[in-house]
Parts: structure tokens; C-alpha cells; sequence
């Protein structure tokens, strides 16, 4: 019963607000984890692959009927989310985080179905080099289609 136990526990998620402070806020949450599972060698990588990844989720996961790229990923339903206590709409995007000694699999759910793509990078642009970033900093990353929309993950190893 207790490895039971360690593996739930191991398992953490996020919900992310339609908001660019909450790419911070994501941030702060993985590397608190991190703290409490006493993984202070991955805050660095770990703190750099969610704000990439939630980045992306924020700015690409959904398009609506006459709007800004991601102004409907927080659309009520998605995901089935309870809402929350304070009443605000559910979140179709969600960080999730799995410790497994000695991995750690970082996860971004958002209601998209599109695949992402790494872009051969423009060095005048300003955007454009995020999965090569999430490539150079974890071990594998990859994505996967849901019900409801995608999961990209990015998976860590630590020393």
C-alpha cells in the first residue's frame, strides 16, 4: 500500500487561467514541486520547458468564430472540469506534472487537436524556437491526441 500511496502522490496539476501571467504562475507551481520532491537539478529545465509549453498552449490551442487565436480554449465543458469554488469557468488548459524516481514527465492538455510543429528558426523573429528549446532541454518530448483536444509532453531525468 505505500508504493501505492508514493505514486499518487507523485502526480501534481495546474490549471491554467487565460492569461499570460499565467505562464509565471505555471512556472512557479512546477518548480515548487520540484522543491518538494527534493529535485532541485531540473528547476532550471523544468522551469523553461513549462513556460515554453504553456506558452504555446495560450497562444495556439484554439481559434474562435471571430477572435484571436486561443480566445475559446477556456470554454466551459472542455475536459468535463468541475468549476472551481470561486465560480469562474472551467480550464481547457492544464499543466501536469508525474514523479516516478527517476523521471519526471512534464505535460501540457489543451483543447487542440492540431499538432505541434518545430519550425526551422527565423533568428530575426521573436517567436518561433520554442520545441527546438523544449528538445535541447529534456530527454524526449512528444504529443499525443485526446478526446478533448492534445497533451505535448516532455520528459526529464534526474541525476
Amino acid at each position: 500500500m505505500t508504493a501505492l500511496t508514493e505514486l499518487a502522490g507523485a502526480t501534481v496539476s495546474f490549471t491554467v487561467r487565460p492569461d499570460p501571467e499565467s505562464v509565471t504562475e505555471a512556472r512557479h507551481f512546477a518548480l515548487s514541486r520540484l522543491s518538494d520532491w527534493e529535485l532541485p537539478e531540473l528547476a532550471d529545465d523544468v522551469g523553461l520547458v513549462v513556460s515554453e509549453l504553456v506558452t504555446n498552449a495560450l497562444r495556439h490551442s484554439g481559434r474562435a468564430a471571430c477572435g484571436r487565436p486561443g480566445d475559446d480554449v477556456h470554454r466551459e465543458g472542455v475536459y468535463d472540469d468541475p468549476a472551481d469554488p470561486l465560480g469562474s469557468a472551467p480550464s481547457a488548459i492544464r499543466l501536469r506534472l508525474v514523479h516516478q524516481k527517476p523521471w519526471l514527465l512534464c505535460g501540457i492538455m489543451d483543447a487542440s487537436p492540431t499538432a505541434p510543429r518545430r519550425k526551422e528558426p527565423d533568428y530575426i523573429a521573436e517567436t518561433g524556437r520554442g520545441l527546438h528549446l523544449v528538445e535541447s532541454f529534456s530527454v524526449r518530448w512528444g504529443w499525443r491526441t485526446l478526446s478533448h483536444g492534445k497533451v505535448v509532453w516532455a520528459l526529464f531525468r534526474s541525476p
